[in-house]
């Protein structure tokens, strides 16, 4: 289980608390992630709750990363 130290890291940087981080997860955990509209949505939803505005090519690469399984798998790198 993730500690309170990286909820912290990712609320320092992204402004998104713990709860929503965690709402975000189980829909993530509960999502067809091969589902290519499922991660169109997903992508918008959280860029919208991170503040961030998500370009079409932007949402083209994301979803085109995961449908290829080219996500890093240690979450580490991805702060």
């Amino acid at each position: 289980m993730l500690g309170d130290s990286f909820f912290k890291k990712v609320e320092d940087k992204s402004g998104v608390n713990k709860e929503t981080i965690l709402s975000l997860a189980n829909k993530l955990q509960h999502s067809d992630m091969k589902d290519e509209k499922v991660l169109r949505d997903l992508v918008q939803e959280i860029g919208g709750v991170a503040g961030k505005e998500v370009s079409k090519e932007k949402e083209d690469k994301i979803v085109n990363a995961i449908l290829k399984d080219n996500v890093p798998k240690d979450i580490d790198k991805l702060l």
